[in-house]
């Protein structure tokens, strides 16, 4: 299998990452809003252990959708898209390691490890997008670390930026399936 045609095959079964981003968006939500109504502790319980849970849930939000979750045995990006997901998870100690010198730093570690784990996407998908989305991030995640903001602030942004890019996600991938149709 061509790579070309092995990007495709991901920006079709993944729509372009739209699910993902309306999930991990509802992730974000609501560890923002436990933020602001609980406090600190609740909000990294949910994103620490939802993150965890991202991925299955992607792939049943798919199958709601009447769509197929998974990629071909043939395709070879499969086994890329199983590392990437490990990134998160063994980022978690350096970020939990930093919330203890600043509790505030608990989204923008998050922040700057997610936007680095999208960088891969770019290749992934081939869609350029995931450039903007990691940027995002990792500004997000630098600025709130160095000039503060308070706690949920990284929440909110971390929020917005999922949901605004499961609509780029979801334009682009409708805009490649009207020129495919």
């Amino acid at each position: 299998m061509r790579i070309v045609d092995a990007q495709r095959e991901v920006r079709t079964v993944y729509l372009g990452g739209f699910p993902g981003s309306i999930v991990s968006g509802t992730l974000w939500l609501a560890s923002s809003l436990a933020a602001a109504r609980s406090g600190p502790g609740l909000a990294r319980l949910i994103l620490i252990l939802g993150g965890m849970l991202i991925f299955p849930a992607t792939m049943a939000l798919l199958r709601l959708m009447g769509r197929r979750a998974t990629l071909s045995k043939e395709n070879p990006l499969g086994q890329l898209a199983t590392q990437i997901a490990f990134t998160i998870p063994a980022a978690i100690p350096l970020i939990l390691g930093a919330t203890r010198a600043n509790p505030d730093w608990f989204y923008p570690g998050f922040l700057i490890v997610v936007g680095a784990h999208y960088l891969p996407f770019v290749f992934l998908y081939g869609m350029p997008h995931y450039w903007a989305l990691a940027a995002v991030l990792i500004g997000a995640g630098f600025a709130l670390g160095m000039l503060g903001g308070g706690f949920a602030a990284g929440g909110w942004l971390g929020t917005a930026a999922f949901f605004v890019f499961a609509a780029v996600a979801w334009r682009s991938t409708a805009r490649e399936a009207a020129a495919v149709a």
